[in-house]
């Protein structure tokens, strides 16, 4: 999968070092995917959240922090549309985000 954008995933781990190595492993992990529905990302990501079609939300760092990502099966590209605290997430609309 082509991700974009790495500078939200480093932005973010600049402000919360602590997540750093959870979101270089997940960065790995999804550069070398091939996913080409949904339940593709269930099977490596059981933990992950599904909504809709489209957005998928990851538990970053056993669970401290939300990573939203819209993914685009056809083109094999995920786009990083938030990445935030628990309390950050809670103040969004993760289906419009």
């Amino acid at each position: 999968m082509r991700i974009i954008s790495r500078k939200a995933l480093r932005e973010f781990w600049e402000r919360h070092p602590d997540a750093r190595g959870s979101l270089d492993a997940w960065y790995a992990d999804v550069k070398t995917a091939d996913w080409e529905k949904p339940s593709d990302i269930k099977n490596t990501y059981a933990n992950a959240s599904l909504i809709g079609d489209d957005r998928v939300v990851f538990n970053i760092n056993g669970n401290r922090f939300r990573l939203v990502v819209l993914v685009r099966y056809k083109y094999k590209m995920a786009y990083v549309r938030f990445i935030g605290t628990h309390q950050d997430y809670d103040r969004i609309d993760v289906a419009t985000v």
